[in-house]
């Protein structure tokens, strides 16, 4: 990757003086010309120093996927390091926003296709390690911006139970492949629900962990306060294996921090959970579009975990009405600055950055914008327009709210153990048509996360198990627990599932 930087033109320093309104004139722009150009030698010897560092280049075998009728793989492969561990034998799906070196990575979009990374994420590192094959790389929505399955740049992901509908996004191909049975577990991603939201849609488990308990290292990101990596499996003994395989530092992410101590996630799943106390999150039901049975399926879970000796109670936190409008300010302007203007990556953090993913997208959104999906453009338009305007004023009021935002959860959780509430409050949707308009284009991929956006900014682990089905269609119930708590929150998601004797699957299975 050749880097070399190139002189500035005056053309260059008169549109860099421009938009910083530097109100330098053409003379004085020349007597600076030879003193930007002394300085960007730097940038050269950084380029020639860090050549040293780059990854080799990884080749491995991959393929376009023969048979896909769910639309859910992006590519398929066969990739293993070892017939040992605690996965061995297992098959995963790796949502399609996470490296896997040799393997193409498209992120769902077209500004991101052609990209080849040469390192695994961590999280791929550590399930070779741990004995798992890897099979593929599962669709996600572009750029991972939609709670639906109808926005990635291959065309929708078809629901299992239904393909009429929805499979719910980002991590819409994982969601499905686990479901249909394709593959044993997958990998997904979640900043404003993506690993929940599919899992309720399509009647499976989706845990995602407490921020930065599983290291992002090497997925694209979004917005750094709000990315997590979690597992997506058919049962809640699979989440927690995984997790055992995936959780903990790896020294290069900053989102991270000191990981917990004590029992594997696993062998925390014997624990009874008798007397434990269940927090029924009132504003957690009632949405305005919550559809019929939705709250009556989960309160129905709830009358299980009671019946297995929980004290389930309704508990008021007034704030959650809050959460979502904090996460669009956090989401919208932060993905802004961070997704789109600094190309993924941003600066102002120290963890590992991946220069070529950076080139390659950047250069590619730079040269064509209107690939972006609607979703984003939405963005871009509020995110532009307030970041001018305002100059990020909103966004530093909502990050300095989420103090408070998080303490009204944990103020909760002082009194109970775990908090409980519909995953979503609709039922998968019908997938637009390629025709659909703008109106039922972004209605379809941004009406579903009342209840799921505000634990990304909070960073509390989360889990969406399936709660039953309603009209055919699965539902699923979100158990929140403390940070760092995971172990609980998986713990009462196993005592519900044996307590229903297995969750239900999909009729239309891999076959």
């Amino acid at each position: 990757m050749n880097m070399t930087v190139h002189p500035p033109e005056p053309a260059n320093l008169e549109q860099a003086s421009a938009a910083y309104d530097l109100g330098l004139s053409t003379r004085e722009l020349a007597e600076f010309a030879p003193h930007v150009e002394d300085m960007l030698a730097s940038w050269d010897v950084v380029a020639e120093l860090h050549r040293e560092i780059e990854p080799p280049t990884v080749t491995r075998a991959w393929a376009k996927p023969a048979h896909n009728p769910f639309g859910a793989w992006y590519v398929t492969c066969d990739i293993t390091s070892t017939g040992a561990g605690l996965l061995a034998g297992r098959t995963v799906a790796i949502k399609d926003n996470i490296a896997v070196a040799g393997v193409p990575m498209m992120n769902g979009s077209a500004l991101v296709e052609g990209y080849l990374p040469n390192q695994d994420a961590t999280v791929v590192t550590r399930l070779l390690a741990a004995g798992a094959t890897i099979t593929g790389k599962a669709v996600c929505e572009d750029l991972c911006f939609s709670g639906a399955s109808h926005t990635a740049a291959t065309g929708p992901v078809r629901n299992p139970w239904d393909h009429t509908r929805t499979t719910g996004g980002s991590s819409s191909g994982s969601a499905a492949l686990v479901a249909a049975g394709v593959v044993d577990l997958a990998i997904g991603g979640d900043q404003g629900g993506s690993v929940r939201l599919p899992a309720a849609f399509t009647g499976i488990v989706g845990h995602k962990p407490t921020h930065g308990l599983v290291p992002y290292t090497g997925a694209f990101p979004i917005e750094q306060t709000l990315d997590h990596l979690g597992p997506m499996t058919r049962t809640v003994a699979d989440a927690a294996l995984v997790l055992d395989v995936i959780a903990g530092p790896d020294g290069l992410d900053p989102r991270q921090r000191d990981g917990r101590d004590g029992p594997t996630f696993t062998d925390e799943l014997t624990r009874p959970t008798a007397g434990l106390r269940v927090g029924v999150l009132t504003e957690g039901f009632g949405h305005p579009e919550s559809a019929p049975g939705v709250d009556a399926a989960v309160r129905g879970a709830v009358d299980v975990l009671r019946a297995e000796g929980l004290l389930c109670e309704e508990v008021s936190i007034p704030w959650h009405h809050h959460g979502k409008r904090i996460w669009d300010v956090i989401a919208v302007e932060g993905g802004t600055a961070q997704m789109v203007d600094g190309n993924a990556y941003g600066r102002n953090w120290q963890g590992r950055y991946d220069p070529a993913l950076i080139e390659h997208y950047g250069s590619r959104r730079r040269a064509d914008g209107s690939s972006f999906p609607d979703t984003v453009k939405l963005v871009l338009l509020a995110g532009r327009h307030t970041l001018d305007r305002h100059h990020g004023v909103h966004y530093a009021m909502a990050r300095n709210l989420v103090p408070r935002l998080r303490a009204a959860y944990d103020e909760a959780l002082s009194r109970f153990d775990l908090l409980v509430m519909p995953t979503t409050p609709i039922l998968a949707s019908p997938i637009p048509g390629s025709d659909a308009p703008l109106e039922e284009y972004l209605a379809r991929a941004l009406e579903m996360m009342a209840n799921t956006a505000t634990f990304d900014v909070t960073g509390h682990p989360a889990c969406s198990v399936p709660a039953g089905l309603v009209d055919g269609l699965p539902v699923g119930m979100m158990i929140v627990g403390r940070h760092l708590d995971d172990a609980t929150v998986l713990r009462v998601a196993h005592t519900f599932e044996h307590a229903c004797g297995g969750f239900p699957t999909a009729p239309d299975g891999a076959s």
